[in-house]
């Protein structure tokens, strides 16, 4: 009997990067690697979307857009070339008008793309219709996507068998031309036993040509478990990645997999001989940039706190950035609650992002004393309808905390009626910046908002790639230098030059002076009330000059971490005194910027 053959696509080149390299790599560094995989025979990449569209602009100084035309050129005009979309988010965190939906597909399509995976984190059908009509209309293939992912132990109420079926017959319903359906594992907690099921049921109620594609991670050491039960099941397609982007917090490697099939009646769609050469090319590639250690780990508490790989390690050089990676593992422990209180959507991005931000603040800031703008969004039906309805004590907390009352309206609809989104605001931004309004400039200021502005600008520089070569050259001799440092029982590798120190791939400016001075300014002001900074952040905005009256309340500094902005406000009426910091500097937790008289 003939073995079935199972399709691949390799995910190195979008899932890879963001799971791995929090999407900070440059296209010129792997483009030998996806001409050597083409050369061997494979034609189905991911190339984009994700985090892989407003990465290149943020920390890259790239355009997505070039991205995307390079790699069709690399790959030929064959090759099936796929990216991510998030439903109505297409490709950021925060949702979008039907017009910015239609333009990304239409973008997309000129730019190279063959094929868009499109998905609702919520799992709410009514985030696809939109999104649906304009890829397939642009003239794209749809795969359209349930998402999975295990819920924490102890929770009920969704992501069973049943649940993912009834959303699979609402896709059916709602009429959403599709060419494809992937049920996507983000978190890699489903378990494989509900993987089979739910595949096994849902080509119960498909067309029988109807291709189904898996998707899953390592991140809770099941990936591959999970791709053999899917495959037993009756999927057509799984995706897999290669070394050193492969694992771990990203997707099995094609081996791992090929091996785990050794002996049955499946083989895969590659020539595993080449795939392997076309690793070492890899490898060889990206030998220059920094791997996170938690990007090759099993995280033991994914399935009480579903991170996603994709996630995870965008996090963690977020935190790197910040100087915050002291606060990753209470993080991750504080999510679990952020998630049974939330609603039950599926911890994959925007959603996953919304997760571990409110996360982030119980553990900055207390339990639920502020809330960040995507979850409490999320719980109050800003982005749809919820799996299972957030607690109500939540619910009731994010609208006083947020001054926002509950809603039940179609997100795109609210969207459509906000002023500040839409083609027209995008137009209205680049107007006031002086640049060209063309389609590929009002995507750019729609999806990326001030941050694509910079970039278009020229404002922007190559920062937060964690290339060794970028780093700065550490002398042998003097005060310079590579020490390894424990502090609480943590090893830190940093090493010095001059006025910067690298510790653990993060750069830092720093000031070595010899005896010890204390300086209690920061905190302590006998000329006045002290505006400290209320986490290591960059200042993004400041609203005030020295001489400015200020009432208590009022914003004086917007700063940015973890892809959150935070006001600094005034907790005095006063005149400013002095300002210490400017818009671009990084802060630390307790550092004064400014002074209130």
């Amino acid at each position: 009997m003939a073995k079935k053959t199972i399709h691949i696509m390799n995910t190195a080149f979008r899932d890879g990067f963001q799971s791995v390299y929090g999407a900070r790599v440059l296209t010129d560094d792997f483009m030998p690697a996806v001409k050597v995989c083409a050369e061997a025979g494979q034609t189905h990449f991911e190339a984009g979307g994700g985090a892989r569209f407003q990465a290149p602009f943020f920390y890259c100084n790239e355009s997505a857009f070039d991205m995307m035309d390079t790699f069709r050129a690399t790959a030929g005009p064959d090759a099936n070339l796929q990216t991510l979309a998030r439903g109505i988010n297409v490709v950021g965190l925060d949702s979008q008008s039907r017009d910015i939906i239609d333009l990304h597909a239409k973008m997309f399509k000129k730019h190279g793309m063959t094929t868009i995976r499109n998905f609702d984190a919520l799992n709410d059908v009514n985030n696809l219709i939109d999104s649906g009509k304009s890829i397939t209309a642009h003239g794209l293939k749809h795969e359209v996507v349930v998402t999975m992912m295990e819920l924490p132990p102890g929770c009920s109420g969704a992501h069973t068998v049943e649940f993912y079926m009834q959303t699979l017959q609402n896709i059916l319903d709602a009429e959403i031309p599709f060419d494809s359906v992937c049920f996507k594992d983000a978190s890699g907690t489903a378990v494989p036993k509900k993987v089979y099921d739910t595949i096994i049921a849902a080509r119960k109620i498909l067309p029988g040509d109807t291709k189904i594609a898996f998707h899953s991670h390592e991140t809770a050491g099941i990936g591959t478990v999970g791709y053999v039960a899917a495959i037993k099941a009756g999927a057509d397609q799984v995706d897999c990645s290669l070394a050193p982007a492969s694992g771990g917090t990203c997707q099995p490697d094609v081996a791992t997999l090929w091996h785990a099939l050794r002996g049955e009646d499946y083989e895969l769609d590659v020539d595993i001989d080449k795939m392997m050469e076309a690793a070492t090319v890899f490898k060889e590639c990206m030998k220059d940039y920094f791997i996170p250690p938690e990007a090759k780990a099993v995280e033991p508490m994914i399935p009480w706190s579903p991170m996603p790989g994709g996630a995870l390690t965008a996090n963690t050089q977020m935190m790197r950035d910040n100087d915050l990676m002291d606060k990753y593992e209470d993080c991750i422990s504080a999510m679990s609650e952020v998630v049974r209180r939330g609603g039950f959507a599926t911890s994959v991005t925007p959603v996953s992002q919304f997760y571990f931000q409110q996360a982030f603040n119980n553990v900055i800031f207390g339990p639920w004393e502020k809330f960040a703008e995507g979850y409490g969004k999320m719980v109050l039906g800003y982005f749809g309808k919820t799996p299972v309805e957030p607690d109500s004590e939540i619910v009731k907390l994010a609208s006083e905390k947020m001054g926002l009352e509950p809603t039940t309206e179609n997100p795109v609809d609210l969207n459509d009626a906000d002023p500040n989104k839409g083609v027209d605001a995008a137009k209205k931004l680049l107007a006031e910046n002086d640049i060209e309004q063309t389609e590929e400039n009002i995507f750019i200021a729609a999806a990326c908002k001030q941050k694509g502005i910079d970039f278009l600008l020229g404002n922007v520089e190559i920062n937060g790639v964690r290339k060794h070569s970028l780093m700065p050259k550490v002398a042998e001799a003097g005060g310079d230098g590579s020490y390894s440092i424990s502090v609480n029982d943590k090893v830190y590798q940093v090493d010095i030059k001059g006025d910067q120190a690298i510790v653990n791939g993060a750069n830092y400016k720093i000031n070595i002076q010899d005896g010890v001075t204390t300086d209690q300014s920061s905190k302590n002001n006998n000329d006045g009330q002290s505006v400290i900074a209320p986490m290591n952040a960059k200042v993004i905005k400041v609203n005030v000059n020295v001489g400015d009256s200020v009432s208590d309340g009022d914003v004086l500094f917007v700063v940015e971490a973890m892809k959150m902005e935070v006001e600094v406000k005034a907790a005095c009426a006063g005149s400013i005194t002095s300002i210490e910091v400017q818009a671009g500097v990084q802060v630390s937790s307790g550092d004064q910027l400014a002074v209130i008289g």
